[in-house]
């Protein structure tokens, strides 16, 4: 391996050409273990975690979300035509329309982040961050499906620049940046990700439309291998979206009550992800599998991710106890199947970066995130779900928890301290 690193080595550019020089050593400290490690003598903690590996085992922790999500995706553009409505049914088909969805959007996240964070890096003189890693994967996963590709750019280009470099970069920002991003295409344009319809794919047309007007030419270049193997393949059976499809979500028709809900969809397709929704946030096994290792491995704090769960019961028992509406008086286990709970605690809450540090923190600030989605998603007729806008005020208030838990800390010791002393 030495060697092999040797022979690349002779590739790298000058520090002189600052861009190419970053560039290089970006891509190099990917692909390899940097040579500069802690001596292996003397009181220096040493570990086999860096940044890197931190940041590789949540994109890790984040793969069965993309698979289910990237299925889901053709799956419901299939059931609002009509077509191919049991699950595993015509699988080719549902993969490759969630993949010709999917992998646009996530191709112009990291060109466009990772192009702001070359630039930076450059200008600045140092090497490339890793912490881009984990933002790209994680944006593509809360937007819809078919959000445009410009007004995704605007939105990580305005994540990126105003939400992390203007603070000094990776490990200096101070709210979560892939829910940054989220929160641009909200209220810069809310049509883009608001209502029924933009969270299911293909969805612009009405009535019966010409094939070639709904499918393009990426989508029938497999034609003629499915039909040689005698697969249905794009176009089968016309292209109309059926009589009374709304696409709704269960957020939306949470605001008539869990009848409401449960007369569009069952607990077990909530569960399971069955669903229109954000790409990676509708199955919950996927999400609790990564926050399984997440919590294993210590990348993520189950403190947080406990205490948001306790806080989120309590507000919907407080909710269930005041039961002013439909809305209110929704039993308030059934929370948990619906949304994206579980995927805000598992990766947005938790970035160890926007979240309270001490241990006593992680306990308070998650508890408030539950308390405060809970309050939004209920209380808020324009906006259905509260996790973005929790988490992100929770995020401004983190370093403030942290303050206080500290300075109450070093209180008790002196107290402790004087009482020695006497």
């Amino acid at each position: 391996m030495s060697s092999l690193l040797e022979k690349v080595k002779r590739f790298e550019p000058p520090k002189e050409k600052k861009f190419l020089h970053t560039l290089f050593e970006g891509f190099f400290t990917f692909l390899f273990t940097p040579d500069i490690t802690t001596h292996g003598k003397g009181v220096h903690i040493r570990d086999r975690m860096d940044l890197k590996r931190t940041m590789v085992i949540v994109v890790l922790a984040l793969q069965l979300c993309y698979i289910f999500g990237t299925y889901n995706i053709g799956h419901q553009h299939f059931l609002a035509l009509g077509q191919h409505v049991a699950f595993l049914e015509a699988v080719h088909l549902k993969l490759l329309h969630g993949l010709i969805k999917i992998l646009p959007v996530f191709i112009v996240t990291h060109i466009v982040g990772l192009g702001i964070e070359f630039f930076y890096a450059a200008k600045k003189g140092h090497g490339i961050e890793e912490g881009f890693l984990v933002t790209g994967a994680l944006i593509p996963l809360i937007m819809p499906p078919d959000i445009p590709l410009w007004i995704l750019a605007l939105a990580v280009a305005f994540a990126v620049i105003l939400g992390k470099e203007a603070f000094g970069g990776t490990g200096m920002n101070v709210v979560n940046i892939a829910l940054l991003a989220r929160a641009f295409v909200f209220f810069a344009y809310p049509g883009e990700i608001s209502g029924d319809r933009c969270w299911v794919s293909g969805l612009e047309f009405e009535g019966t439309v010409a094939t070639g007007e709904v499918y393009g030419w990426v989508h029938h270049l497999f034609d003629g291998l499915f039909k040689g193997l005698g697969l249905a393949t794009f176009g089968d059976g016309g292209a109309a979206v059926v009589d009374g499809f709304s696409g709704a979500t269960p957020l939306a028709l949470a605001k008539g009550g869990w009848e409401s809900v449960t007369a569009h969809y069952s607990a077990a397709q909530m569960f399971w992800g069955d669903l229109p929704g954000s790409v990676g946030e509708t199955c919950k096994p996927a999400i609790m599998a990564g926050a399984l290792m997440l919590a294993v491995t210590g990348i993520a704090s189950w403190r947080i991710m406990l205490s948001m769960i306790l806080g989120a019961a309590f507000m919907g028992i407080m909710f269930n106890w005041w039961g002013f509406d439909a809305h209110m008086n929704m039993p308030w286990q059934y929370h948990f199947y619906m949304g994206s709970f579980w995927f805000a605690m598992a990766f947005m809450a938790t970035d160890p970066v926007t979240a309270s540090n001490t241990n006593t923190g992680k306990w308070i600030y998650g508890f408030f995130i539950g308390v405060l989605g809970i309050v939004i998603r209920v209380m808020n007729a324009a906006y259905p779900e509260g996790w973005m806008l929790a988490i992100l005020f929770m995020n401004v208030w983190a370093p403030l928890i942290d303050h206080f838990v500290v300075q109450a800390n070093m209180k008790r010791r002196m107290k402790r301290a004087r009482v020695v002393a006497n």
